[in-house]
């Protein structure tokens, strides 16, 4: 009885110290004890469930990746087509297209059509996959083009289709005369006002959407096309590209692929060989993709999945205490950086700095993670300076640099279209003697309230910007002296009711209309800046138009000791 307590008790000394030896008290060991009991259980488990699961589980994997081919393939087209629409309307906008399109039906006629002959011509050689390029009259007729000229022609219907929408797709077609699949896409020209003038035709070939199918299934098992909403089929990643236009889906066949879309379904083809098929539409191009698998392959690897989980189970037991110990070794360390880096990506501090993590899962998440950072500390740099070149620094609203460029380019457009914009030029009544009372930082924060007032009494489509100091400059589009006016005395009155904490402030606003007021940017702020100073003398906190007298007034600033400031001194 006393040789068996000793011999348990060694045993359990023995045990004991090999507990001690595994370090069970450390993540790591704890990672290996743990996935050694893991894999023992889920070994025995999956042995007695492996048979009956392994053919539901083939299944799903093959309809999820038929799901997500189809669903890939879907995508992509409506991304190339996305692209090719922007490409030709990129091309269309210019003025070269539209002035020369208006004057096509005038005296020199001849001179504009061999201008947009010439601007085609150059227009095709950056776009390789566009076989031909034309331009469509108001009446449906090609007027010019570049390359073939096939399928150009629009009917009346299509035609008027055209005039309210921003593109138009063609039935694809066969083109015998560059041996290829390819569709007419069409955009519209318009001038600045909307006027539609004609079209802007480009006939496409479907190479790229071929090369596209054959990279997203490497595994030629996979079959992928396009089909019509008649199963017409358009381009295959296996055949022929002139044998498959020839080939049209049974009605039934197509019926059922569009009734269960997204949804995996047996079907037969010819030769009665069967097919695992999923379908999903592009609503874009009334076209559909479709991903099938034969179903043999299906069964071919199921046999394949059975031998190697076979396998895997035999050799696991043997290799998980290893594999623990290594993925304890190189994950759990580059996880735990990760972890407190992206604690202070959270809290805001992007100078993150990881090593390269090696290869693996771990390692491209790693230089994921490294390369998500990098990115954002761009975005975030460019951002800023985008901003700073931009806007102002203290009250957000936009720099003298970026106002003098916007009025420019208004100018232009409206002496082109004839249409008239006001500038109103305010500048804030006794700022310096405030700045003084009060303190700089006071004076910068009643800059930013009044700036705020500005922002908020605005379109977003006026141009508002600190033109320097304690002056603002407000650009209004299409706007006369009158509606100049009822705004000028909106924001006036508003500040003047603004309670700045330490205060309060006026605006002294001048009014200047284009052209009446001037024909360069230089010249509408010289006069609202005229018109300003005349609110200054006449007793400030009011507004003047340029051009149009007004009668002095009192205002809560003036009172009848008061000094007038001099005409030509701009008060601070």
């Amino acid at each position: 009885m006393r040789k068996v307590n000793v011999a348990a008790v060694n045993i359990w000394e023995k045990t004991t110290r090999s507990l001690r030896t595994l370090r069970l008290d450390t993540m790591r060991g704890k990672f290996v004890a743990f996935a050694v009991l893991a894999t023992l259980f889920t070994t025995l488990v999956m042995t007695v469930m492996l048979y009956g699961r392994n053919r539901r589980s083939l299944s799903d994997r093959v309809g999820q990746e038929l799901r997500t081919l189809s669903s890939d393939m879907a995508r992509e087209v409506d991304v190339w087509l996305d692209q090719r629409v922007y490409d030709l309307r990129l091309r269309a906008s210019p003025y070269v297209v539209s002035d020369n399109l208006a004057r096509a039906s005038g005296r020199n006629a001849a001179q504009s059509l061999n201008r947009l002959r010439d601007y085609l011509n150059s227009v095709r050689q950056n776009l390789p996959a566009h076989e031909g390029l034309a331009i469509i009259g108001r009446d449906g007729q090609v007027l010019t083009s570049s390359g073939s000229r096939t399928g150009f022609r629009l009917t009346p219907d299509r035609l008027n289709n055209l005039r309210t929408r921003d593109a138009l797709v063609g039935e694809p077609f066969w083109d015998a005369t560059i041996g290829k699949a390819a569709i007419v896409l069409a955009v519209p020209i318009r001038q600045d006002d909307g006027l539609f003038l004609g079209a802007l035709g480009a006939k496409i070939n479907l190479d790229s959407l071929s090369d596209m199918l054959g990279q997203l299934s490497p595994d030629r098992s996979r079959d992928l096309y396009l089909i019509t909403e008649q199963g017409r089929v358009i381009i295959s990643s296996a055949g022929s590209p002139a044998d498959v236009m020839k080939t049209t889906l049974p009605e039934t066949t197509t019926r059922e692929l569009s009734e269960r879309e997204g949804q995996t379904i047996v079907q037969s083809r010819p030769k009665g060989r069967e097919v695992v098929a999923v379908l999903r539409r592009i609503p874009q191009l009334h076209w559909a993709a479709v991903a099938e698998t034969p179903r043999a392959e299906t069964a071919r690897e199921a046999g394949v999945l059975r031998f190697r989980t076979v396998l895997l189970l035999s050799t696991l037991i043997l290799g998980v205490g290893l594999l623990a110990y290594m993925v304890g070794l190189f994950v759990t360390r580059p996880l735990e950086r990760l972890t407190e880096a992206a604690a202070r990506v959270a809290a805001g501090d992007l100078s993150v700095e990881l090593p390269a993590g090696g290869g693996g899962e771990v390692g491209y998440l790693t230089r994921a993670f490294s390369t998500l950072v990098s990115r954002l500390r761009e975005k975030e740099a460019h951002g800023e300076l985008e901003k700073l070149s931009l806007t102002d620094s203290l009250t957000g609203l936009y720099n003298r640099r970026h106002l003098m460029g916007t009025l420019a380019s208004e100018v232009q457009r409206s002496r082109r279209l004839r249409r008239a914009f006001a500038v109103l030029l305010a500048d804030v009544d006794r700022f310096k003697q405030y700045n003084d009372t009060h303190g700089h930082l006071a004076g910068d924060s009643a800059l930013v309230k009044i700036a705020e007032v500005f922002r908020k009494t605005t379109r977003q489509v006026d141009c508002v910007a600190r033109y320097g100091g304690e002056e603002f400059v407000v650009m209004l589009l299409e706007a006369n002296t009158e509606t100049a006016t009822l705004v000028a005395e909106r924001i006036r009155g508003r500040v003047a009711e603004q309670d700045l904490g330490e205060g309060k402030l006026t605006l002294s606003i001048g009014v200047a209309e284009y052209p009446d007021g001037g024909d360069t940017p230089e010249e509408l702020i010289a006069t609202a800046d005229a018109a300003m100073y005349k609110a200054k003398n006449a007793g400030r906190n009011q507004v003047v138009v340029a051009g149009i007298e007004q009668r002095p007034q009192e205002t809560i600033e003036q009172r009848p000791q008061e000094k007038k400031p001099p005409r030509r001194k701009r008060e601070a």
